[in-house]
C-alpha cells in the first residue's frame, strides 16, 4: 500500500500556525517577532516567515522599535484609513475594542471596575486605557475617527445620557462625551450596550443578512435590541429593548429602576448566587457559569431556570414584532446548549403553534465582545471617512 502524502497535514499545520500568529497579534495589539515566538511557542524562523507572508498580503505591517535596549521589529495589524474606539462601561467592567475600516479588530481587552465606580475616575481610566492601547498598536491618537461608549444602562436618544436613575448608579444625566472629545478631538457617541451588541450581530455576526431579528444579552440582568427591516428599533426616547424591566412578578422585590418585580430582579447576579450559598458557598456569576459548564447540577439548574424565565419575556416581544430569529449573547450564552435549548423550547411553546416558520434561537457570534464590537462599528458607520453604506434610518 502506498504511503499517504504528509502534504495535507503540513498544510493544516501551516494554517493553524497562521491562525495562532494572527490571533496573538490581534489580542496584544503589537509584539516584536521575538515576543511573538515566546507567546505562540513557534520558532523564530517560523514567525519570521509567517510575518513576511502577512506583510505581503497587506495584513500585517512592521516597524523598528527598541526592546531592552536592542533594536527589534514590531508587528501590528495593518490599519486602513483610520481606527475607531468602542468602549463598554458596565457595573463592574471597563472594556475596549479598536477596529479599522476593514472591520478588523486590532485589539480588545477589559479591566475590572469596583461596584458603584465613580464617573470622573472611570472616565480618566478609560481615556488612559485608550492612549495605552493606541500606543501598543504603534498608532497615534490622530488616527482615531470616532469613539462610541456602550453603557450598561438605558440611554436617552436625544441627550445621549444615561436616562434612568439607579441602574448605573451615579451616571444618570451626566455629560459623558465632552471629556473624550476634548482629549481626542473626534466625534463621541453614547449608546446602550445591548443595542450595540445587536449591531455587531447584525453587521458581522449570527444575524448577518437578516433584517428582522431580536438580540438578547443575558448576563447580570437582561437587555435586548430589536431590528426591524434592517434598522435598529430604538423608540421615541431610545429606551426600546429594555426587557429586563418588564414586570414578571407584581408582588416581587423593588428593581433598581424603581418598579416592582422586573425581570432583572429575578435573574441578577446577587439573587442567583444567593440560591447556591448553602451548597456552594460564596461565589460570583462567573463562578456559576464555569461550574455549570463543568457539569455542576445546581449551577446547571440555575442556568436552565434563567433561560426559561428570559424566554417567557422574549416571547412577548416575538409575538409583537414577528422576527425571523433570536440571537442570544452575554455570560449565560457561554453555556451553549444548556441555555439555548430550554430557551428555544420555551419560546416555541409560547408562540403560535401553527406558525409557518418557527423562530430559531442562535448563540451570538461575538460571545464576549459583542458590545464593544458593535460600539466600534457604530463609530465607523458614523464617520465621515466610512467606506461602508450609511446605516438605514432608525425606526421610530
Amino acid at each position: 500500500m502506498a504511503q499517504k502524502s504528509p502534504s495535507g497535514s503540513q498544510t493544516a499545520l501551516r494554517e493553524a500556525n497562521r491562525a495562532l500568529l494572527f490571533e496573538t497579534v490581534r489580542k496584544f495589539g503589537g509584539l516584536t517577532q521575538i515576543e511573538l515566538s515566546e507567546a505562540t511557542g513557534l520558532s523564530t524562523a517560523t514567525v519570521s516567515n509567517l510575518v513576511r507572508q502577512f506583510v505581503d498580503e497587506d495584513v500585517f505591517e512592521t516597524r523598528s522599535t527598541i526592546r531592552s535596549g536592542r533594536r527589534a521589529t514590531l508587528v501590528t495589524l495593518r490599519r486602513q484609513l483610520g481606527i475607531s474606539i468602542g468602549m463598554f462601561i458596565g457595573k463592574r467592567e471597563l472594556a475596549i475594542c479598536v477596529m479599522d475600516f476593514s472591520r478588523t479588530i486590532l485589539s480588545s481587552h477589559s479591566l475590572p471596575l469596583a461596584l458603584d465606580h465613580k464617573v470622573d475616575s472611570t472616565i480618566e481610566r478609560a481615556i488612559l486605557l485608550i492612549e495605552e492601547t493606541i500606543n501598543a498598536l504603534g498608532a497615534t491618537t490622530s488616527e482615531i475617527v470616532g469613539i462610541c461608549l456602550a453603557v450598561e444602562a438605558p440611554v436617552n436618544k436625544a441627550t445621549q445620557q444615561v436616562a434612568v436613575s439607579g441602574i448605573l448608579r451615579g451616571w444618570e444625566n451626566k455629560e459623558l462625551r465632552a471629556p473624550f472629545s476634548s482629549v481626542f478631538q473626534v466625534p463621541v457617541y453614547v449608546q446602550n450596550s445591548a443595542h450595540m451588541g445587536g449591531l455587531a450581530e447584525s453587521r458581522l455576526g449570527s444575524a448577518r443578512g437578516i433584517e428582522n431579528f431580536i438580540y438578547v444579552h443575558a448576563s447580570d440582568g437582561v437587555g435586548a435590541a430589536a431590528f426591524v427591516n434592517g434598522a435598529l428599533l430604538r423608540g421615541v426616547t431610545g429606551l426600546a429593548g429594555e426587557i429586563g424591566h418588564v414586570q414578571v412578578d407584581p408582588l416581587g422585590p423593588i428593581c433598581s429602576c424603581g418598579n416592582r418585580g422586573c425581570l432583572n430582579t429575578t435573574v441578577n447576579e446577587a439573587r442567583l448566587v444567593s440560591l447556591l450559598n448553602v451548597t456552594h458557598g460564596t461565589m460570583t456569576l462567573d463562578d456559576l457559569i464555569t461550574m455549570a459548564n463543568e457539569g455542576d447540577p445546581g449551577c446547571r439548574r440555575i442556568v436552565a431556570d434563567v433561560s426559561v424565565r428570559i424566554a417567557e419575556v422574549t416571547a412577548q416581544v416575538c409575538i409583537t414584532l414577528d422576527p425571523k430569529i433570536v440571537v442570544v449573547g452575554g455570560k449565560f450564552a457561554e453555556t451553549g446548549d444548556l441555555f439555548i435549548e430550554p430557551f428555544q423550547e420555551s419560546l416555541r411553546r409560547l408562540l403560535f403553534p401553527d406558525a409557518l416558520a418557527p423562530i430559531d434561537v442562535l448563540p451570538a457570534h461575538f460571545e464576549k465582545t459583542s458590545q464593544i464590537t458593535g460600539a466600534c462599528l457604530f463609530a465607523l458607520e458614523h464617520s465621515t471617512l466610512s467606506m461602508t453604506p450609511a446605516p438605514a434610518k432608525e425606526q421610530q
